[in-house]
């Protein structure tokens, strides 16, 4: 039996899940360069040190972001990946496709690239991974042509990316499709051409479930949410309750902010508004009975981020409650004055949010144009970062 060429990559076949070990390997019986990505990754496992290297920047005409310049640094051993440049193709909102258009994006691939995709990356786009410098203008048109575009890379406003929304979901508060697919086309300029001090992020969340985790993993999560009180249904709470739902145990219990009470005898549920935090923890153990408010809009949070430069961030309450009615230019105008303050600030590689924490919330604040609230703090008189100035204070 002939010895395998990748031992430490066919570990990664044997467990329960799906391997991308194994897409590769089919893909390299019809691609020399996805051959030569599969040996090359293999030799990093190997070797435990990474075999790509970033050598200078590449990129399609008028555009200075959505392509990846990456390289191998072995390419006498590895010749087909020479050149591995990574193309990002904004997604349509919500990751809705169809098969003509999945098989379309594929074909243009495989004719100019590796074959090899991601479906998809973190900030939303569909990755194309691995083609050569030649190859760049060519696939582009070929995209264009089919109706997509570039996503961003760089330091300029990534893709934005929502969650299915109103779409599929019945708790979404907001139309998540349409508010993403407005601001992708709004910001075109900051999406293709970078020219801030880093990359800036936003994600859509229809409720407070956040699917698409975008306290995380934005700058700016738009967050949907409810302003009156929850709606609950008595007739549906009886039937949780004879249906043996440990209503007391199982949702009032781990209520964070005890907002919600029970009466066994009546098997009746009732919520103290001022008190409820809009964790869904609720609506999602009893959907039936209980539903979000009705007058919707959204939370917008600032800030998030995933650990690079300093640690992870959790983006902080920015605007409680929004109305998010097209064309939202209330928060459009606010994100103008948003990047206007971190370009004039901000050092290069650093996050807004990162910016905000080393020059104070109260500056950020005032150059926003925003006055603080007390839903940015959890005990305002006890933390030392937030700031009024005498003229703020009534």
């Amino acid at each position: 039996m002939e010895e395998s060429k990748t031992p430490l990559l066919d570990q990664l076949e044997s467990g329960p899940w799906p391997s991308f070990v194994k897409e590769m390997k089919r893909a390299a019986k019809k691609s020399p360069m996805a051959k030569d990505a599969l040996g090359q990754l293999e030799l990093s496992y190997t070797e435990k040190r990474v075999h790509w290297k970033h050598g200078g920047i590449v990129g399609v005409r008028g555009y200075g972001g959505g392509v990846i310049g990456r390289y191998s640094d072995a390419p006498e051993q590895f010749p087909e990946v020479r050149d591995f440049h990574t193309m990002r193709v904004n997604q349509p909102s919500g990751w809705f496709y169809n098969t003509a258009s999945l098989r379309t994006l594929c074909d243009i691939w495989e004719k100019y690239g590796s074959g090899l995709t991601n479906f998809h990356g973190s900030t939303g786009d569909v990755i194309l991974l691995g083609t050569v410098t030649p190859n760049l203008q060519p696939a582009f048109d070929a995209l264009s042509e089919a109706g997509f575009d570039l996503g961003g890379s760089g330091s300029a406003l990534r893709t934005p990316s929502a969650c299915v929304g109103p779409a599929r979901c019945e708790y979404a508060c907001i139309d998540t499709l349409d508010i993403c697919n407005d601001f992708t086309q709004t910001f075109q300029n900051e999406l293709h051409r970078p020219m801030w001090p880093y990359k800036f992020k936003i994600k859509v969340s229809g409720c407070p479930n956040d699917c698409v985790a975008s306290i995380a993993r934005s700058d700016m999560p738009i967050i949907g949410t409810w302003r009156d009180t929850l709606r609950i249904d008595q007739a549906e709470v009886k039937h949780y309750a004879n249906s043996d739902l440990n209503i007391r145990g199982a949702v009032v219990a781990k209520c964070p902010t005890k907002a919600l009470s029970y009466d066994a005898t009546k098997m009746e549920l009732s919520v103290q508004p001022e008190e409820c935090i809009r964790c869904m923890h609720c609506i999602n153990m009893m959907p039936k009975a209980i539903r979000p408010g009705v007058e919707k809009g959204a939370t917008i949070l600032i800030g998030g981020k995933a650990p690079i430069v300093k640690g992870a961030y959790l983006s902080w309450v920015l605007i409680p409650f929004i109305k998010m009615e097209p064309p939202y230019q209330e928060l459009k105008d606010l994100l103008a004055k948003m990047w206007d303050w971190w370009d004039e600030n901000g050092k290069t590689r650093e996050r807004i949010g990162e910016l905000i924490d080393r020059l104070g919330m109260g500056a950020f604040l005032k150059a926003v144009e925003l006055k603080p609230v007390s839903q940015m703090v959890f005990r305002p008189r006890s933390n030392p970062y937030y700031f009024w100035s005498p003229d703020e204070i009534n």
